[in-house]
């Protein structure tokens, strides 16, 4: 599998480590909050590296408009019986818990793997609304890995500014409160 990747000069090295996290939090309007956490998988290039040559990857295809289209990305999903592919997403998702599981109220359950291949790649405008982020507040956590890429966000109902966190190797996204409702996010290269 061919995919466009420039790898980290600050980021050399065979270990993976996840570190404490310290993320700091930018309030949004409508209850939503953003938790952004720079460089918190060290060695993030090397798990890049093992998820993209051992997850069961596969491609989708889903209704948009009048038609059914392919999902420019490649797709890997983990119900929370699942074991997670690799140790250092155990151990990033135990992390994750234990800061969040206050606010959360429980367990981070699932984990949605993305492979964008290229600069083509991409998602369009959305929220994770599916299941209870249709109607409760919920956590959506991103750690990105590989080339970096730019997430922005934007009030769903218009009328505020377009934020912009350019985001890559290791860094942590946290999206919460009632942001999946509240915002769109997109994520590209």
């Amino acid at each position: 599998m061919v995919t466009a990747f420039q790898a980290s000069l600050l980021d050399a090295g065979d270990d993976v480590e996840v570190g404490d996290l310290a993320p700091r939090r930018t309030l949004l309007a409508n209850g939503a909050w953003i938790d952004v956490h720079p460089r918190w998988i060290g060695g993030a290039d090397t798990l890049f590296a093992r998820l993209r040559d051992s997850v069961p990857w596969h491609a989708e295809r889903r209704p948009m408009y009048d038609r059914v289209v392919d999902v420019p990305r490649l797709l890997s999903f983990f119900d929370e019986t699942d074991a997670l592919p690799d140790p250092a997403l155990t151990e990033a998702r135990a992390s994750l818990d234990r800061h969040y599981a206050g606010e959360l109220g429980e367990r981070f359950a699932t984990a949605g793997l993305c492979l964008y291949r290229d600069g083509r790649d991409s998602v369009a405008w959305h929220g994770d609304r599916i299941g209870r982020g249709n109607t409760h507040d919920t956590m959506v956590a991103i750690i990105v890995l590989g080339a970096p890429r730019a997430l922005l966000l934007r009030p769903r109902e218009g009328g505020g500014a377009t934020l912009r966190h350019d985001l890559g190797h290791g860094d942590l996204i946290v999206m919460g409160g009632s942001c999946q409702r509240t915002w769109e996010q997109v994520l590209y290269s």
